[in-house]
């Protein structure tokens, strides 16, 4: 059986923790749960509210997808953590769907949570397939 393989992206925003952006085996991609933070500002705030929060953790997302050579159409599964799940869970639904093309929605799990790495109101993983 292979080993997995692991990859940092350097277009995508520097871990807050000790991880790799995401692991590989068998053509599965597992992709490290993305923050709302700027790739190449580590500094910078964190956007404003959950819906922009969303579209950078989307984009981030996208961009270790594209790091790989994948993109949205090779997520079969993601998760969802929310910290004010009920307050914020229909704005970060309208925001995430909007990313994928209609009818291509992959499994996904949303979970409230007390608490997320940098003070994030979302974080979200992801796990693709190559084709």
């Amino acid at each position: 059986m292979p080993l997995p393989s692991f990859h940092m992206i350097d277009a995508a925003p520097q871990p807050v923790a000790t991880f790799s952006h995401c692991a590989e085996i068998d053509g599965w991609v597992f992709l490290t749960g993305q923050m709302p933070t700027w790739p190449g500002e580590p500094d910078r705030p964190l956007p404003d509210g959950v819906e922009a929060q969303t579209r950078r953790v989307m984009d981030n997302l996208i961009l270790v997808l594209e790091g790989m050579g994948l993109g949205l159409e090779n997520v079969a599964q993601a998760r969802v953590y929310l910290t004010e799940f009920d307050r914020d869970y229909a704005a970060m639904n309208q925001t995430y769907q909007g990313y994928f093309a209609p009818g291509k929605l992959p499994a996904r799990t949303c979970i409230g949570v007390t608490g997320l790495a940098v003070g994030a109101l979302v974080e979200i993983d992801m796990v693709a397939r190559r084709p």
